[in-house]
């Protein structure tokens, strides 16, 4: 329950808007029965053959309830949703401040069509929290207290055992259920979770399950799944039915109840036939307002999963916290790392073990080596994506958790092996570096990273992970932000790492003249043009091996020199 009252507490801020609702539902319903009331009246008046001036009142009656009922009922709704709306908003908002904290490091682990699940449906389905989990039983119990009124008014004996069924239709059948299908709510969020993941897989991977043969597996893994969750639906649809089935009699045996206590009075005269047909018209209107707790309590289980699920994230740690008092970056300094160690959680293998180096204010400095030997990971320390295990790495003398991580990344503009682009038009893929750029900074920066052609389609869409251009057109873009973005240190992982030859012969090229006078470091596999930089630094299982500029480096004959030689012997 823990779960659920943590939910129930993001909803505080709405409280009085949830209690304005169940008033107006309480109101809707409280029409309803008055409507039959009334009816129920005008209809044994009537059968009295009365004048139609004795009948006023129940006409009256009759229009006024049946308005209202409408009215109110389309007020109930339109408050009831802006209400809930409302809640989702503050719930998105609230999952999504708490989750960029996390990411990358803590975000790591989940896998994205996980992560999806989590962020859309679990939110959608926590609507449930409000419309029917809160709100039904509020209203259940004004109805309640309504009927309470009416009917101990003629006899407390009635009353006794109307308030009886409406408990057992309203509380102990709901409960009841709950019980039968105990978990089943949570196997059937568990089962739409491994859905989507191999939907996800699907999409993603189609091209090599048919290379491979295994379509036909993976498409059996989905039936499977959705059978099984079909079961699970049926099973729930069926405790729900016998329970409505349920609340029905215990409605009849109500009214059975009402009559056996209050026949002998309106055979005694101490109560009209009338009324006596009055309120059992009313008490039979008043169980509307315990249907909808048939699911009340079998969403309460949906809903604490979904909780759960958000929650597992949000309490998790941040790897990387903003200082108290974060230090403004420096105008000017080099970047120094001294003894820095990294291992990665759940390897035993450190993958930086003592690493030290530093860039000169200015410099340039290549980090080369083979795949696995921690290349990469010293570009994620550098932006703070993780913390170091151990040593230091310093930006003009200060420790970059001294800095505001997002002031840290302002500063550092990372040109990766990946360009990602969103679905959306290229104009607004490139101001993502600088939301301020005009449409003549957006046009240098294409003219400088050599994509004059993109210049006439700046508001075309990019394409679904910008697959609407080419691979070195997305990288160019990528060269295009670093331009944009004017930080005085940039990053390249592996730039060119995806292009070919030529291509990269002129990308390399437009990096050189939009990188004069920043700090440069070039992190690669590939020995292209190594003479431009000031230090190689030659790192293996971790460690620096070698270092030195290409010539010294050559001269040694070691490490760096074959693999210079190796490449190159490869080109030949």
């Amino acid at each position: 329950m823990k779960t659920l009252f943590r939910l129930l507490g993001l909803t505080r801020p709405f409280a009085w808007w949830m209690l304005l609702a169940a008033v107006i539902g309480f109101a809707t319903v409280g029409s309803g029965i008055g409507l039959l009331m009334a009816s129920a009246w005008l209809v044994s008046r009537g059968a009295m053959l009365l004048p139609a001036s004795a009948l006023q009142s129940g006409i009256s009656g009759v229009r006024l309830f049946g308005a209202a009922r409408g009215v109110l009922r389309y007020a109930e709704r339109l408050v009831s949703h802006n209400t809930t709306f409302r809640i989702l908003t503050r719930l998105r908002l609230w999952f999504y401040e708490s989750v960029e904290p996390l990411a990358p490091a803590r975000l790591a682990a989940y896998r994205s069509a996980d992560l999806l699940k989590r962020i859309v449906d679990d939110i959608q389905s926590l609507e449930n929290i409000y419309s029917r989990v809160v709100a039904p039983p509020v209203t259940a119990l004004m109805v309640t207290a309504l009927v309470w009124a009416l009917v101990s008014r003629w006899s407390v004996e009635a009353a006794l055992g109307v308030l009886a069924c409406q408990l057992t239709a309203g509380a102990a059948l709901p409960v009841a259920a709950a019980l039968l299908s105990r978990g089943t709510a949570r196997r059937i969020a568990g089962l739409q979770a491994e859905q989507q993941l191999l939907a996800v897989d699907m999409v993603q991977g189609l091209g090599e399950l048919k290379a491979f043969g295994m379509l036909d597996e993976h498409l059996r893994r989905m039936r499977s799944a959705e059978e099984r969750k079909l079961t699970l639906e049926k099973r729930a649809a069926l405790v729900e039915g016998v329970q409505d089935t349920l609340s029905g009699l215990f409605m009849n045996a109500a009214v059975v109840w009402l009559l056996w206590q209050m026949l002998p009075m309106a055979r005694s005269g101490s109560v009209g036939t009338v009324a006596l047909t009055a309120l059992v018209f009313g008490v039979t209107a008043s169980f509307e307002a315990f249907l909808p707790l048939t699911g009340a309590v079998q969403h309460i289980e949906a809903d604490i999963r979904a909780g759960e699920r958000l929650f597992e994230i949000i309490d998790t740690e941040p790897e990387v916290v903003a200082p108290p008092a974060p230090l403004p970056f420096p105008a000017k300094g080099g970047i120094e790392a001294r003894e820095l160690r990294f291992t990665y959680p759940g390897s035993l293998r450190p993958a930086l073990d003592g690493v030290s180096f530093t860039i000169p204010e200015g410099g340039r400095v290549a980090i080369v080596g083979p795949s696995g030997a921690g290349k990469s990971t010293i570009a994620s320390l550098l932006v703070r994506f993780w913390n170091p295990s151990g040593g230091s790495l310093t930006i003009g003398g200060s420790a970059l958790s001294s800095f505001d991580p997002e002031t840290l990344r302002r500063h550092i503009a990372v040109v990766s092996q990946r360009t990602y682009l969103f679905g959306q038009s290229i104009r607004e893929n490139l101001l993502l570096a600088n939301p301020g750029a005009s449409d003549a900074d957006l046009g240098r920066a294409l003219s400088a990273a050599g994509l004059d052609s993109l210049l006439p389609r700046l508001d075309e869409w990019a394409g679904q992970s910008g697959m609407n251009l080419s691979g070195g057109e997305r990288q160019r873009i990528a060269i295009a932000r670093m331009i944009l973005q004017d930080a005085p240190i940039v990053v390249l992982d592996e730039a060119t790492a995806n292009l070919d030859a030529v291509t990269e012969q002129a990308v390399l090229e437009t990096i050189d003249r939009s990188c004069q006078g920043k700090s440069v470091l070039a992190i690669t596999h590939r020995l292209h043009r190594m003479e431009r930089f000031d230090t190689i630094l030659v790192l293996h299982e971790g460690k620096i091996v070698e270092q030195g500029a290409h010539g010294e480096l050559l001269a040694l004959d070691g490490f760096y020199a074959g693999m210079w030689h190796l490449q190159h012997r490869a080109e030949m």
